[in-house]
């Protein structure tokens, strides 16, 4: 899905599943913009337009169709923010600093408008830096002393400023953007591994229990409730740790966790451990005179990852339409259980999972005299 953008009509611009066919709402005559309104030069100009909002069969994501407004890239806020949120803001972002022992380290803010937040984040002992699209915020920025670049993250590989970071927060932006999965996917790769992040967005769930029909305008291209932000920041690399409303309900934050890469290093000590295990039992008898029971695939997997071919006489299995063939990859011919009296060895390695006891069992009883090794 990454690389890519998911612009159809008909898919959700997220998980890529297709829409509902008919949408949730009909809006007309709705405002074209929420910024740069029209002045006395440009009301004629000024039109009304048709808004459908349909939701994600797949995913359950709320969302608009069609093109995002022009100024998506810039983050513009109201002209300042009241003590009240600044209070919130400032007692939230040091919990944050505190908690995930971010002092000293490098804090990102995508999409800084002025400064209004990341003034307050450099103040908490982090490290903060910005990235802002627009060149009047940008430059408001630089001029009042934070750390600013100017930039846009629209591709998987767009490289900031002084990365990697070992946090970031985005706030109240990530509804507006058309390719919201290169946007988390290029902030993510400039994150150090762990990275944890602030995410928030208008809450969709305040907006269904109130019924505010009148929360919906073009430039929010994504309604998110707590279920569809954790499934968006999921399928795009980040762990949830928390998902709440906050400031009066109208905010959704999530705090997110850049997803480490699954370590499978212990893999290949076990597979040479066993390797050696299972060579010095083989050559504890005579040679062809060892078989194995089971073939499903894991047997198989094993009979290959081991180097086996050669050194296993047959394998039996009691599934009646496997038998007669041979295992993939290691040719080792498949026979009947009743092989064992007809042509019969000094051990068998039992491959057979969960039912390996039941096989021991059976051997026990109807063909008892031969060494037996359960290969958990």
């Amino acid at each position: 899905m990454h690389g890519t953008s998911i612009l159809s009509k008909n898919n959700c611009r997220v998980c890529g599943k297709a829409l509902l066919a008919e949408p949730l709402l009909k809006y007309e005559n709705m405002p074209m913009v929420a910024q740069h309104l029209p002045d006395e030069a440009t009301i004629a100009r000024d039109k009304g337009m048709d808004l459908e909002i349909y939701q994600c069969a797949g995913c359950g994501l709320v969302q608009l169709v069609g093109e995002p407004v022009s100024y998506y890239r810039e983050v513009i806020r109201a002209a300042g923010i009241s003590p009240e949120m600044k209070e919130f803001r400032s007692g939230q972002f040091k919990d944050f600093v505190k908690k995930y022992s971010l002092a000293g380290k490098k804090i990102i803010e995508i999409g800084c408008g002025r400064g209004e937040y990341l003034t307050i984040m450099s103040q908490t002992g982090a490290d903060a830096y910005g990235l802002e699209y627009g060149d009047d915020s940008a430059a408001q920025c630089l001029k009042n002393g934070l750390k600013v670049s100017k930039g846009f993250v629209e591709t998987e590989d767009y490289k900031i400023d002084n990365s990697p970071f070992d946090a970031f927060f985005v706030l109240s932006w990530l509804e507006h953007l058309p390719n919201l999965n290169l946007m988390l996917a290029g902030i993510s790769n400039n994150l150090a591994d762990g990275a944890v992040g602030i995410v928030e967005v208008p809450n969709f769930d305040m907006i269904l229990r109130d019924n505010l029909f009148s929360e919906f305008m073009r430039d929010h291209l994504f309604y998110f409730t707590k279920e569809t932000l954790k499934t968006t920041l999921q399928i795009n690399g980040f762990e949830v740790l928390e998902c709440k409303e906050v400031w009066h309900d109208y905010i959704i934050s999530a705090v997110v966790k850049k997803r480490r890469k699954t370590d499978l290093a212990l893999f290949s000590d076990k597979q040479a451990k066993l390797k050696k295990e299972i060579e010095d039992y083989i050559n504890r008898f005579a040679p062809g005179k060892v078989a194995v029971w089971g073939a499903g695939h894991q047997a198989f997997a094993t009979l290959a990852l081991l180097n086996l071919e050669g050194k296993i006489k047959y394998v039996v299995d009691s599934a009646s339409f496997k038998q007669g063939k041979f295992t993939p990859a290691t040719h080792i011919p498949i026979v009947a259980p009743e092989k064992l009296n007809s042509d019969p060895v000094e051990a068998i390695i039992i491959m057979a999972g969960s039912y390996a006891d039941e096989v021991a069992k059976i051997i026990h009883e109807k063909y008892n005299g031969m060494a037996v090794l359960i290969l958990n």
